[in-house]
C-alpha cells in the first residue's frame, strides 16, 4: 500500500501550521488540545482546504503540490472521511447511508456485515445508538474504497460510558485495515488505544512522533509529559540530584543541571500510609479518591497515583507518594 505523505505549510489565526508526515499502512493519531491544528491537516489531505504552500501526495499520485500547482478537487482523492458527529442522513436507511458514496448493493451488505451491523440495514440513524452510528458512518467511510481513511475525533459524541466500548471496538476494525489511516483527537487514551503512532501537536507544531510506550517512556518536553498524563515536578538539578520548589530532594534517571522539569506517571507511584524507607518520597495530603476502570486515582500532594487498592487512604489524611529514580524523567 502507498504512503501517504504530507509536507505542508499554511498560516492560521494564531500561529502558523507546519506539519510533515508519513503514514503507511497503519493508524497514526494527531493528538493535541483544541485549536492545535489537528483537524485543519485533515481537511487538508482530504481536499477541503488549500494549504497555502508545500505538498501532499499518496505514493506517486499527487495531490496537492503548490509548487507544481496540483490540487485534486476531493472527489478526485482517494479518501473516506468519517465527521466527528457522523453526518449520517437521518431520513435515510442505514444501508442507503452506506451506499450513498456509491458502494454497490453487495458491497454495502459486505461493509455491514464486516462492522456486525448486517441486522441494523433497514434502521434510521435516529434509531441507533452512538456506537452503532459511528459503525455506519465508517462503513459509508469505506464504501468508497478509498485508499486513505480520515476520522475526526471519532470518540468525541459519545458519553464516557459508551465511549470506552466503542473505543475498543474501533481499534477492532482499525486493526484490520491495511491503508493509512489518519485520526486526530485531544484524548491520549484514545490515542493510545486506536493508534499504532502519535504525533503530539500544539499550535500548529509537532512536538513527538512515537509510539505510545515511547511517548510516555521519553516524552520529549513538559508538554508532551503533561498531555500524555505525567505528573510534572520543578526543580533544579545538579547532576542526578533535583530539589524540588519546595526544597524536597530526589534523584532521577538521568544527570541535568540548572531548572528542569520532572515527569512521573500515575502507574509509578505508591501510595502509602507510613513514609517507605526507600526511593523517592513526597508527604502530603489525600486530595482525592477517584475510581477509575478497576483501579483508583489517589491525588496527594502535588501527584496523582494510580493504585490498584487504595486500603487504609482517607481524604484529607497524610500519606507518601514514592517513585524510583528510574522513573523520574527530566524534561525540559
Amino acid at each position: 500500500m502507498a504512503p501517504l505523505e504530507l509536507d505542508l505549510t499554511d498560516p492560521l489565526r494564531t500561529f502558523e501550521l507546519r506539519a510533515r508526515l508519513t503514514v503507511g499502512a497503519e493508524t497514526f493519531a494527531l493528538v493535541g488540545p483544541s485549536g492545535a491544528g489537528k483537524s485543519t491537516i485533515l481537511r487538508h489531505v482530504a481536499g477541503l482546504k488549500r494549504p497555502a504552500d508545500g505538498r501532499i501526495a499518496l505514493g506517486e499520485r499527487v495531490w496537492f503540490d503548490a509548487a507544481l500547482r496540483v490540487d485534486l478537487p476531493p472527489d478526485r482523492r482517494s479518501v473516506g472521511l468519517v465527521f466527528q458527529e457522523y453526518a449520517l442522513f437521518p431520513h435515510l436507511t442505514v444501508a442507503a447511508n452506506v451506499a450513498f458514496g456509491g458502494a454497490s448493493g453487495t458491497r454495502v451488505r459486505e461493509l455491514l456485515d464486516r462492522l456486525h451491523i448486517g441486522h441494523l440495514a433497514r434502521e434510521k440513524p435516529t434509531r441507533l445508538s452512538g456506537g452503532e452510528r459511528q459503525r455506519v458512518a465508517v462503513a459509508r467511510a469505506l464504501g468508497r474504497d478509498p485508499q486513505v481513511l480520515l476520522l475526526d475525533e471519532p470518540l468525541s459524541a459519545l458519553d464516557a460510558h459508551t465511549r470506552t466500548a466503542v473505543r475498543e471496538e474501533l481499534a477492532d476494525i482499525l486493526a484490520t485495515l491495511a491503508i493509512p489511516t489518519l485520526i486526530v483527537t485531544h484524548d491520549f487514551l484514545d490515542a493510545s488505544t486506536l493508534a499504532d503512532r502519535i504525533g503530539v501537536i500544539r499550535d500548529g507544531r509537532l512536538h513527538q512522533v512515537g509510539r505510545p510506550e515511547e511517548l510516555t517512556a521519553r516524552p520529549a518536553d513538559e508538554f508532551v509529559a503533561s498531555l500524555t498524563g505525567g505528573n510534572l515536578l520543578h526543580g533544579t538539578a545538579d547532576g542526578t540530584r533535583v530539589t524540588l520548589d519546595d526544597g524536597t530532594v530526589i534523584e532521577v534517571a538521568e544527570p541535568a543541571s540548572g531548572r528542569v522539569g520532572v515527569a512521573v506517571y500515575p502507574w509509578e507511584i505508591t501510595v502509602t500510609t507510613e513514609a517507605p524507607a526507600a526511593g523517592n518520597v513526597l508527604a502530603g495530603t489525600v486530595g482525592s479518591i477517584t475510581p477509575d476502570r478497576g483501579r483508583t486515582r489517589v491525588r496527594v500532594g502535588p501527584l496523582v497515583a494510580e493504585v490498584s487498592r487504595a486500603d487504609g487512604l482517607e481524604r484529607g489524611a497524610r500519606a507518601f507518594a514514592s517513585f524510583a529514580p528510574r522513573s523520574a524523567r527530566v524534561v525540559q
